[in-house]
This record gives structure tokens, sequence and C-alpha cells, in this order.
């Protein structure tokens, strides 16, 4: 894993720099997230059913970027939506939108029916929650996260395993133990905690296009994985 890592703190920063320096909508660094995930997970290998589970924020914003950019490839994709979509906002509701006239059902399962939505899958996708989550885990994610975690299934993570504090590693009650992990920019701080590689798997970082200028001053000079 390279040495250069970000913060929670240095995450908002890149985001913001990029939208206030640069330009860049927040709308078009998840689309790029969102595709470079998908790409990943194409590598990978997938032999069947993709269920991408979504939180709120930006982190589900990004899984529903995923889920679109996996069936333009042709696979089959399920939304596994953690939160009524009342409650989505920005970027993350207007990726929501998009999904929805695309036929794409978003409706929250209730909490009995997450064994038999995971039964069957080849690969779950983890964009329950993201960097910026502390304190301990609270419903309806700790139910989701114990059903993933039960799932015989691989799991990739996006960004970091939901649960996992993005600057210690330490797990927040409860955790999703990734397979994979696609990292955004660059690994976060918390991975390099003593057993925070039983939950993050192997660490893949993923770009979200921000200008070479601004990933240089902050990271230095060096490549992605």
């Amino acid at each position: 894993m390279p040495g250069h890592v970000l913060t929670r703190q240095q995450v908002r920063d890149v985001d913001e720099r990029a939208m206030s320096e640069y330009g860049i909508p927040g709308v078009v660094l998840m689309e790029n997230a969102g595709r470079g995930c998908a790409e990943l997970l194409g590598r990978l290998g997938i032999n069947g059913r993709v269920v991408v589970c979504c939180g709120k924020g930006n982190n589900g914003g990004d899984g529903f970027v995923i889920a679109r950019h996996l069936e333009n490839a042709g696979h089959t994709v399920e939304i596994a939506l953690a939160v009524d979509t009342a409650t989505l906002e920005g970027d993350a509701a207007i990726n929501a939108g998009i999904l929805a006239a695309a036929g794409f059902a978003l409706e929250p399962p209730s909490p009995d029916q997450w064994d038999s939505i995971f039964a069957d899958s080849s690969w779950i996708v983890d964009a329950l929650l993201g960097t910026g989550t502390q304190g301990a885990i609270r419903e309806p994610f700790a139910t989701v996260i114990d059903a993933i975690n039960r799932a015989p299934v691989p799991v990739l993570a996006v960004d970091l395993p939901s649960g996992l504090d993005c600057d210690t590693g330490d797990v927040l009650g409860c955790c999703v133990r990734a397979d994979h992990t696609a990292t955004l920019v660059a690994p976060k701080p918390g991975f390099a905690a003593p057993g925070a590689a039983e939950w993050t798997g192997t660490v893949h970082v993923v770009e979200i296009g921000i200008p070479r200028q601004l990933r240089d001053e902050v990271l230095g000079n060096v490549d992605a994985d």
C-alpha cells in the first residue's frame, strides 16, 4: 500500500478544493468514482447478479453510479437501499433519480429480507457509509452490515468498509468484512492499523478525476495502484 494517505478531513478538503478551486461539480467527482469502482469490479470478475447496498450520503451516491455502469456493461444489478429515498440529498439524490427513471426498484427492504436479497448473488457492493462515519453504527445500518457478513458472497467496499473508522481503523461496533476495498484517491490512515486488513481485504486505489496539480499537492507525485 502506498505511504500516502488521506485523513477524514483531507478527504473533505480534496472534494471542496476540486469543486471551489477547479470548478469540478461534485456530481462529476461522484460519476468518476462510481465508474472507476464498477470497472474495478469488472476486472475482478462478475459471474452473476450484483447487489449494491446504498446509504444516503455520497458513498451511497457512488453506489448508484456503480449500479448504472454495471448494468450498462451487461450485468444483472439490484439496488438494496438501506434508507428511504426521501432522505437522499444532493448528488446522491440526482443519481438515485437517474436509476429510478431507468426502472430500478429503490424501495428499502424490510429488516428480515436482507438475507434473501443476498442469496444467489455473485457480489455485494458495500456503499453504505463513507469516511465521515464516526461513533457506533446505528440502525438500519447495523442490520444490513450483519446480513452482508453472513452472506457467503465476495464483497467490494467503496472507499472503506462500512463501520471502519477512517482515521483510526477502529471497528465502530460492527463492520463490513470486505474481500476488496476500492478506496478513492488514496488509502485511509485506518487501513494501516493492526487487524484492519481483516476488514478491508485487498485495497485498490480508484481515481476520481481531480487535476494532477491538486493530487500532487495533497499526496505528492505517486501513481495509483
